[in-house]
């Protein structure tokens, strides 16, 4: 029986805890990996078997060391969820302990080799069930936020972008490790403090002289109590972070998008100069056809090619390079394509949009400028010598715009989306369309459908 405990037991509890470690830091391992930590791990908690608290620190540093060394986490990520698998399976061990503590004595009449038995298989079945339960409580809602990362996505866009400047600059990263710190330091103490009260409580033990050990502690109430308390503070601090680093990521990001409303807001505003100047010479083509009829009427030809072409070149300044019969969104899109064709990347445009129209231009911006941004960014990434191109496309349908952004891709099918691509869901789903994305033979698309309003300032309803 000693040895079932000592090794048996130990090791599902070790294979137990580094399975739900990997998944908090959501990482992947090869299923020989597995046994292998379980065995190194039971091979070092033996050494201190009987010494209850240094079992658990070799547990814990053993975690961690595999989750930097080998997972290749965040230290603070690996130190955090170490402590915090442990102290989970702690608790609920003994938040079990202190149930059977309680029923035991009403058993004291049946046959105690068979309760004891019964005792033990049950305790252990509930205890690794609570475990479990306890474990998926925190994969399901904490380790999105209560990681760092390093921001690698295999399409970034605008605010991505402004973001990787920040973390490159040491600034939000190292907010987030202060969070990550301030959750790691709560939790380390309730497992001090529970280890500590633990071995006050149950350390307490009389022998008899049969042989029979006993332990003087005898309000177990008051235990489970103490085990419920430990655990409800384990979640409420993890809860309390959570929401911190939620907060933390919100604000940061409403930053970014006021400053990408502030660049969109300077395209506008070109997009009013050039009007401007373009209504200007609207306004004085006359007067330059008359100059010119004089000069040809003059006989002085020479001086009227010259006028004429100093007129080319008003015009060509004020012309766009794409149009859309939208002049913010010319700016925009001809900006885009410029910066995409200077990089070696084909890029042509055929899409027309209605103008004016129920669709406010800083939208279409938003959808535009992300889409394209994505496209840039996995154009750019591809390897040289392939084909890197970009189209953008779009036509009216009655009531509905739709719109494409198709670009080179080189990848799986698989990708992780990011504020851009939620940005465009957020217009979509304003004007009452949808977004959807596809990718296969080296090309990724992206659909965009808008329900134009029939008034100026309505909103269609979203479509189910």
């Amino acid at each position: 029986m000693e040895m079932f405990y000592q090794y048996i037991m130990a090791g599902v509890q070790v294979f137990f805890g580094f399975y739900f470690f990997i998944r908090f830091l959501q990482k992947k391992m090869k299923p020989y990996f597995y046994f292998l930590f379980g065995g190194c791990a039971v091979f070092l908690i033996c050494f201190a078997a009987g010494r209850t608290f240094v079992e658990l620190v070799i547990f814990a540093l053993s975690l961690a060391a595999a989750g930097i060394f080998v997972c290749h986490a965040d230290w603070r990520s690996a130190a955090l969820y170490a402590v915090l698998t442990v102290e989970v399976m702690q608790l609920s061990y003994g938040i079990v302990k202190s149930l059977l503590s309680i029923l035991y004595p009403y058993l004291s009449a049946y046959e105690q080799n068979t309760v004891g038995f019964l005792f033990m298989f049950l305790g252990e079945l509930a205890a690794l069930l609570l475990t479990w339960f306890c474990y998926v409580m925190v994969q399901r809602y904490f380790p999105d936020e209560l990681q760092v990362y390093s921001p690698c996505p295999p399409q970034r866009t605008f605010l991505q972008n402004l973001k990787a400047f920040f973390i490159k600059n040491h600034r939000y990263e190292a907010v987030e490790k202060q969070y990550i710190l301030l959750a790691f330091i709560p939790v380390l103490m309730i497992f001090i403090m529970d280890e500590y009260i633990n071995s006050f409580i149950y350390g307490m033990v009389v022998t008899y002289g049969d042989g029979v050990e006993t332990t003087l502690y005898t309000n177990h109430y008051q235990m489970l109590a103490i085990q419920l308390l430990g655990m409800g503070s384990l979640f409420c601090i993890l809860f309390a972070c959570k929401k911190l680093l939620q907060n933390l990521r919100l604000s940061t990001e409403l930053k970014l998008l006021e400053q990408e409303e502030y660049s969109l807001n300077q395209y506008v505003e070109e997009a009013k100069a050039r009007y401007e100047e373009t209504k200007s010479f609207r306004h004085d083509i006359r007067n330059h056809i008359t100059v010119v009829k004089k000069l040809l009427q003059g006989g002085k030809l020479e001086q009227a090619i010259n006028y004429i072409e100093d007129m080319d070149d008003m015009a060509e300044t004020m012309s766009f390079p794409c149009s859309t019969n939208n002049p913010v969104v010319d700016i925009l899109v001809g900006n885009k394509l410029g910066l995409a064709k200077s990089m070696g990347i084909r890029a042509d445009c055929s899409l027309l949009l209605p103008y004016p129209c129920g669709l406010r231009d800083i939208d279409i911006c938003v959808v535009l400028s992300n889409a394209l941004d994505n496209a840039i960014y996995a154009c750019k990434n591809m390897d040289a010598g392939t084909e890197k191109y970009i189209h953008v496309s779009g036509r009216m349908q009655g009531d509905f715009l739709m719109m494409e952004v198709e670009n080179s891709f080189h990848g799986k099918g698989t990708f992780k989306r990011g504020t851009g691509l939620s940005n465009v869901k957020t217009v979509a789903e304003k004007y009452g369309g949808t977004m959807s994305i596809g990718t296969g033979e080296g090309a990724f698309v992206l659909h965009v459908l808008l329900i134009i309003p029939q008034h100026p300032g309505s909103i269609p309803q979203q479509m189910d």
